[in-house]
């Protein structure tokens, strides 16, 4: 019986459905030495791979838990009850075997993780563990053979969620207490005994034991878990007859500087929080530049950009070392040091492999500040080093000259801080800037708008031009979010000093803006620059509204209870197109498809371990829906695409692809109102053909389909990407739409007159402001 804190009752992943992960030892003094092995060998064999590690023990010392830490950054120590096994221990539980045995069965009693994946301290990891990963179903264990029956060898265990429940602990409870077990098996004996041979086998490789080496027979290159059963461990003096097994285990047996080294030098992606772990004390002990470029770069792709730039910035990095010099010119730039980023990005630029890269971060800095025409002229620098670089190619597009639009008068206008996609970029963040100014003005042009775009610089000459107009409107889209246009002015997309924030003297209203991240993202360092910046927007604003109540949320929670009821709903306006957009009409047929989006930025926080899993699982679907429409996979980016790539590699499925990224307006609104069931997983993949009026299931990945499907309660619209049974379920529910569709429009526009009325509400309010 576990003594920790119990749970929290609405864990993090709790609207995603993101599987958790763990693995889970008993550890004590005597196997401490065993345990810190197994920790390296699992880092080293598997470098990517960093889940939580519950380390179950009836008493450590203050120093072992230090070096248990040092070791794992997720580390989670939990101790166990020694009495609880009293009733069933049959006066042996002073034997540390045994303790042993009893002890780990306290696993079963882990209530905050959908998969645990026990591991004896007396093993070490030499290969991938992915499979073990993926594994979603049972109780999976090696199988060993007794007396004709089948039975599960312990040490290692991949244990489901229906089998970390009272249910099940309660069936080892009363078996441990019965005496229905082999007594010289314990752990495995009870747990034979309750499961009766019912569980998943796994290869022998993953559970590969000691004795089938006796001999002093090598180990099979395929294996990859060696369990070193039996009394005689490596770190106690081994056991003659084992001594290549032996070798493998002293592999790992290093010093932190010997295992820290070792780590940086393994093939392989890195983990951020392993290369941050390991890595960051290896710099300050060696000043190794390369090391720090490495480590930044994790820093930088978590968000963490004041963590790189202090970090490389630590290190003296010589002039004709490249790289170090971009990766440092990054981190400035995102923490908005803009002058020492030059100095950075202009020595990398002096380096053939680095230069077209400094010179699009160079040319990004230049547009940031307005500066066009240099922005141009870096931008032709990175395309003469490389013709083919994506960034200066677009950034180039971006500054040619364009025949200025003419504005209308000041006092007409509104000035509209929005983030403005370019060419083939996102299909909903290209509608979302002309969808706001249709909630305030059938006119969306540049006679009653002044464009500015969240991610260039506000300064003096931006803030003379806002407080000259009748107001300003900020939105809509995810604004907060740490890291898809970084910067230390404000720690969110627009890029505002406080100082010019408190002298806008104009209406300020925030219209429909999302808080949009992922779970298991955070914002670092750069956390209080974002709650101040966000703190005096509040205060400055004169309408807060936030998309969904899950936004309104997060946000209160990071303001003084003071200003929570200035923080108010107003849905997204793609949420009421039908409303918004003079002479719409809905369609007199539909066409006879179904369009797939599935989003592929931040991989790892939408995916976890499930992406073959959620891929094979929309094959099944996507098979039965074609039965009754065409699929289409509609692409809002050109990363979007991936899946129409994946379904025919991996599963012979081909899907036509719908190029959204390259489509108009007009033409992005029509395409969703002609179709009958759209099934996506970026937001408004969701929220646009809803508005449209057409029927929509949520692909969920992101806490934020979530929010929206709550708001029109209807979760039901809504799949986890991690779904168990994710292909049955989608395929059932589209065939739902499908089959009563004029039902399912009819929802769709009841459930769109409810948000259409909140903006109404609001739209009379902001009249009087504006």
């Amino acid at each position: 019986m576990t003594t920790t804190t119990p749970a929290p009752t609405a864990p993090a992943n709790a609207l995603t459905g993101k599987r958790r992960v763990a693995f889970a030892s008993f550890v004590d003094e005597n196997y401490l030495p065993g345990f810190l092995t197994l920790l390296r060998s699992l880092a080293l064999s598997n470098p990517g791979v960093c889940e939580d590690f519950i380390v179950l023990h009836d008493g450590l010392r203050p120093a072992s838990v230090e070096r248990i830490r040092a070791l794992h950054p997720r580390a989670d120590f939990r101790r166990v009850d020694a009495d609880h096994y009293d009733s069933y221990a049959k006066g042996d539980q002073d034997n540390y075997l045994v303790r042993k045995a009893y002890f780990i069965l306290d696993v079963f009693r882990v209530r905050d993780y959908d998969t645990v994946i026990t591991l004896d301290t007396d093993m070490i990891v030499l290969d991938d563990l992915g499979e073990l990963l993926k594994l979603r179903d049972g109780l999976a264990a090696v199988p060993q053979f007794f007396y004709g029956r089948h039975k599960l060898n312990s040490g290692l265990l991949v244990i489901q969620r229906p089998y970390l429940s009272d249910d099940f602990c309660a069936r080892i409870d009363e078996t441990g207490r019965s005496g229905a077990y082999e007594l010289d098996k314990h752990d495995q004996g009870i747990l034979n005994a309750v499961l009766d041979g019912d569980f998943v086998r796994l290869d022998a490789r993953y559970n590969y034991v000691k004795r089938r080496l006796s001999g002093d027979l090598p180990v099979p290159d395929t294996t990859a878990i060696l369990h070193f059963t039996g009394r005689h461990k490596p770190w106690q003096g081994g056991e003659a007859g084992y001594g290549q097994a032996e070798d493998r285990w002293r592999d790992f047996d290093l010093s932190d500087a010997e295992f820290h080294a070792a780590y940086l030098a393994a093939p392989g992606s890195k983990h951020h929080d392993l290369l941050v772990h390991y890595g960051t004390p290896h710099v300050r002990r060696t000043g190794d530049p390369e090391s720090a470029r490495r480590v930044a770069a994790a820093h930088i792709a978590a968000g963490e950009y004041q963590e790189a730039a202090d970090l490389l910035g630590s290190v003296r990095i010589p002039v004709d070392e490249a790289w170090p010099h971009e990766v440092l010119g990054h981190a400035l730039m995102s923490v908005s040091r803009y002058e020492e980023a030059r100095t950075q990005l202009l020595l990398a630029a002096a380096a053939p492999n680095r230069a077209a890269t400094a010179f699009s971060r160079l040319a990004q800095i230049a547009w940031i500040h307005g500066d066009d025409e240099a922005a141009s002229r870096y931008a032709r620098d990175g395309l003469a080093v490389d013709p083919t670089h994506r960034a200066n190619r677009l950034t180039h597009l971006r500054t040619q000259p364009a025949p200025a639009p003419g504005e209308g008068p000041a006092e007409r206008q509104l000035a509209h801080v929005a983030f403005y996609m370019e060419r083939q970029g996102n299909a909903g963040d290209k509608l979302l800037p002309e969808s706001v100014r249709l909630a305030f003005d059938r006119d969306t042009g540049p006679d009653r708008w002044h464009s500015v775009h969240a991610h260039r610089l506000f300064d003096e000459a931006a803030l003379e031009r806002v407080n000259t107009r009748r107001g300003l409107v900020i939105g809509g889209g995810g604004l907060f979010i740490p890291d898809t246009a970084p910067n230390g002015n404000s720690g969110w997309q627009w890029n505002v000093p406080d100082r010019l924030l408190e002298r806008i003297d104009v209406p300020v209203i925030v219209y429909a803006v999302g808080f949009n991240a992922f779970d298991g993202q955070a914002y670092g360092h750069g956390r209080g620059r974002f709650l101040s910046s966000l703190r005096k927007l509040v205060e400055r604003a004169a309408f807060f509204g936030l998309r969904n109540h899950g936004s309104i949320e997060k946000v209160r929670a990071l303001l003084p209870a003071s200003l929570h009821d200035k923080v108010r709903f107003q849905p997204c306006p793609t949420t009421v197109t039908r409303h918004l957009v003079d002479g719409w009409k809905d369609p007199a047929e539909r066409e006879d498809t179904v369009l797939l989006n599935a989003a592929y930025d931040r991989s790892g926080l939408r995916f976890g371990h499930d992406y073959a899993h959620f891929l094979a699982e929309t094959a099944t679907a996507v098979k039965a829906l074609g039965t009754r429409a065409e699929v289409k996979c509609v692409a809002h980016s050109l990363d979007d695409e991936r899946i129409a790539f994946d379904l025919r590699r991996e599963h012979g499925v081909s899907l036509p692809v719908v190029p959204m990224y390259d489509f108009g307006n007009d033409e992005i609104r029509d395409t969703y109102a002609r179709t009958k069931l759209v099934i996506g997983m970026r937001g408004h993949a969701g929220m646009i053909p809803f508005g449209c009026g057409t029927p929509v299931i949520s692909l969920i990945s992101h806490p934020k389909m979530a929010y929206f499907l709550s708001d029109i309660d209807r979760p039901e619209w809504g799949i986890s990407v991690h779904d168990r049974h994710l292909g049955e379920r989608l395929a059932e529910r589209a065939a739902g739409l499908l089959d009563d569709h004029a039902a399912a429009v009819a929802d769709v526009h009841a459930r769109q007159q409810e948000l259409w009325k909140v903006t109404e509400t609001n739209a009379a309010e902001l009249k009087g402001i504006v």
